[in-house]
């Protein structure tokens, strides 16, 4: 990976408040973050709802059984706006100075961090980290999640499943199938996946919580992740 570059990463809301508000994350993914723009890079962070939404969502299905989908989304995106809020603060006036508005344009704007959110229904905050990669020439997206590899198959039902260093496209929708449930535990969000297929975007899959594999992957060294391409 060239210096000087945009990298767009998806940031999942289980990072940022896991249970209550990580704020040890925060304090050392923010150092991370103001390493890598030292050096002249770009960082365009969307940031996903996590449990927050899910709990959220839980309690509109446990009150009304026949809320729908589209509704459920509304109730994501406006959980993933305000750990966005969050994350733009904790790096001042070094980030853009507002949320953007449509992840998919692109803003003018001198400042190296640059955070989004949830945008529409229909599918998750890593659909909308890649509209931002395509909107700031981004050639890939990082996902920071829960998981150091993605498997062939779903590890909690195949025991045999083996984690995957390295994936093409077409290997990774079939696994990731192709519609988008709101709150889905899947490795990247299928609606995504085909936006970023179709987009020639590479997909870095990690686990978010191991900063020191960031640090090794934004210094060009070996990590441990898996590579979509």
């Amino acid at each position: 990976m060239a210096k000087n570059k945009t990298l767009v990463m998806s940031l999942g809301g289980s990072l940022i408040a896991p249970d209550g508000v990580d704020v040890n994350f925060l304090k050392k993914f923010r150092q991370l973050i103001l390493g890598y723009i030292k050096k002249g890079n770009r960082v365009v962070l969307i940031c996903g709802g996590g449990n927050t939404c899910r709990n959220y969502q839980k309690a509109a299905k446990i009150a009304f059984s026949k809320v729908k989908d589209r509704d459920l989304d509304w109730i994501g995106i406006a959980t993933t706006k305000l750990n966005a809020e969050l994350v733009s603060a904790i790096f001042g006036d070094l980030a853009y100075e507002s949320i953007l508005p449509n992840p998919g344009k692109k803003i003018k704007t001198n400042k190296k961090i640059i955070v989004g959110a949830g945008y529409k229904p229909g599918s998750s905050s890593d659909k909308d980290a890649v509209l931002a990669a395509i909107a700031f020439g981004a050639k890939t997206v990082i996902n920071l999640s829960n998981i150091t590899y993605v498997y062939d198959k779903d590890p909690g039902k195949f025991k045999d499943a083996k984690p995957q260093k390295k994936m093409v496209w077409q290997d990774f929708l079939k696994l990731v199938g192709s519609k988008w449930v709101p709150g889905a535990h899947v490795p990247f969000d299928p609606v995504g996946s085909r936006l970023a297929y179709k987009s020639g975007i590479n997909l870095v899959v990690m686990k978010g919580s191991d900063l020191n594999n960031l640090g090794n992957f934004l210094n060009q060294k070996d990590f441990k992740g898996t590579i979509v391409e």
